[in-house]
């Protein structure tokens, strides 16, 4: 497989090829993002957790005016993770407001951006601190076969979809790769920037070894010498020889086959599922030995994504809905693809 055969709108389906073609994100109100934090604001301490609804606004810059408004620096302003900008949005933010009085947040001067409840909480929010999302989007302008996808869309409720990183991971036409591999040649970048271009190495050769597997259909059954994610956090344990309670775990989605988050020392994995990645690593070795130059540490990343709760329904013939949750960190882009292609 080549560089360019992992960019994401050529990395390898589950299914085969999408029956479908259609448009997606036509109107922002077509893709729609609400955020489960998986606990509730304890009504007390010097942070105010804000519920915000925005259409058509970047994360970052809703944190920085929320600042602003609240007579804050933007480090006081926290958030669990992006959402996309070209959506509607729903997700928290917590600002720290020791010894200030409770504002009318009602009167917040944007109106792409609503705050729906302002609530006492102890703490700040932290990057990556929630449960995950849910999706409700629309594809609009769909041609088909419709039966085939609906027949897609069942084993995806059964078996789930490749996990990959989704576009966004990569930049503008995936150009992070290429600016992480210049960063890891010399090339000096600022510190916020760096973080962002060790992500996009590593979801490099994540991708690609999933393509691998996708291609030998082993994404959702293991090899010999398996390294499992516990599903539902960042927890991993073996390899162990396969079992009928490892079978039992993986049917019901207690567990998936994982791939690397590449770092410093060899991948844990054994045999197959061994050889596999250290192929994939040797063929991204600017990527691979620049990533352990940086000190960052093997970790894991489960190769299966099951959506919760999927559900469809046409709205017309030529318009489909979709619903589902994914885990945080998961993208609804890699979802969709594996049932259209769309533009």
């Amino acid at each position: 497989m080549s560089e360019s055969d992992t960019e994401p709108s050529l990395l390898p389906y589950a299914y085969g090829k999408p029956p479908l073609q259609a448009r997606l994100r036509e109107a922002p109100e077509d893709f729609r993002v609400e955020e489960i934090l998986g606990y509730d604001a304890d009504g007390k301490g010097e942070h105010v957790l804000l519920w915000v609804e925005k259409r058509g606004a970047n994360t970052d810059w809703v944190a920085r005016e929320l600042a602003k408004f609240a007579g804050v620096p933007s480090v006081a302003v926290g958030y669990a993770g992006m959402k996309d900008r070209h959506a509607v949005t729903r997700q928290t933010f917590s600002v720290q407001m020791a010894g200030r009085a409770d504002l009318d947040w009602s009167t917040f001067p944007h109106a792409e951006v609503n705050v729906l409840a302002a609530t006492r909480h102890s703490r700040k929010l932290k990057r990556g601190a929630l449960r995950g999302n849910r999706f409700v989007l629309v594809l609009r302008e769909v041609q088909g076969d419709r039966v085939v996808a609906e027949n897609v869309l069942t084993q995806i409720a059964a078996r789930g979809v490749p996990n990959y990183y989704g576009e966004q991971r990569f930049g503008r036409e995936g150009g992070n790769v290429a600016q992480a591999r210049a960063m890891f040649a010399g090339r000096r970048v600022e510190r916020d920037k760096r973080s962002m271009l060790l992500s996009a190495a590593r979801s490099q050769i994540f991708n690609k070894v999933l393509a691998t597997r996708v291609e030998r259909g082993a994404w959702d059954t293991p090899l010999d010498g398996e390294i499992w994610a516990l599903a539902g956090s960042r927890s991993w344990f073996g390899p162990e020889p396969f079992s009928e309670v490892l079978a039992e775990r993986l049917a019901r989605a207690d567990i998936h086959p994982s791939g690397p988050l590449w770092g410093r020392g060899e991948p844990p994995t054994e045999g197959e599922a061994g050889a596999l990645e250290r192929e994939v690593g040797a063929l991204c070795n600017d990527l691979a030995e620049g990533l352990a130059a940086a000190r960052m540490d093997q970790e894991r990343r489960s190769l299966r994504l099951m959506p919760q709760d999927l559900k469809w329904r046409w709205l017309d013939d030529n318009a489909l809905e979709l619903v589902f949750e994914l885990p945080a960190g998961a993208y609804a882009t890699v979802v969709v693809r594996e049932l259209a292609q769309t533009s």
